[in-house]
């Protein structure tokens, strides 16, 4: 099995291969979150399988790197980014707003990359019933397949770093809205030396993926010596590649965030022309950053899908200046971008719900 290097490719192989398996992954964790006995915990976890299939759909592209073994890291990676939403979701709808209890809830996702570390009781600051096994089922199906890498060790630094950035973030833009742009200054100050210059939000959306610590499994999934390349990866993918990936995913929920209330990073943007400069230079960053990669077609072109796909999404053509700024960012995207745009058109207009 070869790695694609050209957009049809990629599409037949996501079509033949990735999709039908990332469904009948989710199938198995709906039906086990219907079985969640806490009513709370049951609609939310049924809802972030129903509203956000999509990530484990793109994340799941990520294991064609595999090869031969992208069953087994499609398994991996839909219960990853379903731990991911689910938490999502209870920070979200969360009453108390309380920073020990996010912090509670994200220790599942570093246990998750850490096989041996022995569960805990994630949800021990809020008051629910039980979850019938649910998250501790979806850490443990993670840590079943990261212990058969031979390569674990070498690749373990850059996970938890990755996910580290990411739990601080849930847990500082879920506080109480007064309190959620001064820790996320703060946070950033912190780490502000040893970042290319960005703003403060622009650190926290690089934060905010999960691509980086899919594609360094997806690579160790068909590698024993990950040593080197797993500090390739993760300095290629943070910042550039995941800042892309996120400011994309906030720049088409512009008007659901205004409406809710919620916190949106390209809010913070003082123009829209501001804004489109510095989505430009994420696309011109994420390219450098891959281009040394192994593979890097392969890598340049999950950038262009990221642009594509988004941009196809039916929030942006609800948003008419939305909508007009897409399309500027889209004829940067070129002929590849287009492709998957077509692409990501026609599929979330016509594909089965999960």
């Amino acid at each position: 099995m070869k790695i694609p290097r050209k957009p049809f490719g990629m599409m037949a192989q996501i079509y033949r291969k990735v999709l039908p398996n990332v469904h009948r992954e989710l199938d198995m964790w709906k039906e086990k979150a219907e079985a969640i006995p806490d009513f709370e915990l049951r609609k939310q976890a049924l809802a972030s399988i129903r509203t956000k299939t999509f990530h484990c759909e793109g994340g799941s592209i990520y294991s064609l790197l595999a090869k031969e073994n992208y069953q087994k890291v499609i398994r991996f990676i839909v219960a990853y980014q379903t731990i991911s939403d689910y938490l999502d979701n209870l920070c979200d709808r969360s009453v108390s707003l309380d920073p020990e209890d996010f912090r509670a809830l994200h220790e599942s996702m570093l246990d998750a990359l850490t096989p041996g570390s022995d569960l805990k009781d994630y949800y021990r600051f809020r008051d629910v019933t039980s979850d019938g096994g649910y998250l501790a089922d979806l850490v443990r199906t993670c840590q079943d397949f990261l212990k058969s890498l031979p390569s674990l060790k070498d690749i373990q630094p850059a996970l938890h770093e990755l996910a580290g950035f990411y739990c601080d973030l849930q847990v500082h833009k879920h506080v109480k809205q007064d309190q959620r742009v001064p820790r996320l200054k703060d946070w950033f100050r912190r780490h502000q030396q040893k970042l290319p210059e960005m703003t403060w939000y622009e650190f926290s959306a690089c934060s905010g993926s999960t691509l980086g610590i899919f594609c360094i499994v997806s690579y160790a999934a068909s590698r024993h010596n990950m040593k080197d390349l797993a500090i390739r990866l993760k300095e290629s993918y943070f910042p550039w590649v995941q800042g892309l990936h996120i400011l994309l995913d906030y720049f088409i929920d512009q008007e659901e965030d205004k409406q809710g209330g919620d916190l949106n990073f390209c809010f913070y943007y003082e123009s829209e022309e501001i804004m489109m400069d510095r989505f430009n230079h994420f696309i011109e960053q994420a390219d450098i950053s891959i281009s040394n990669l192994p593979d890097k077609n392969f890598h340049k072109m999950v950038n262009r899908g990221l642009l594509g796909i988004y941009l196809a999404d039916k929030k942006v053509a609800k948003q008419q200046q939305v909508r007009a700024l897409a399309r500027r960012i889209m004829r940067k995207a070129g002929g590849a971008g287009m492709f998957f745009f077509i692409n990501g058109w026609l599929y979330r207009r016509f594909k089965p719900s999960v």
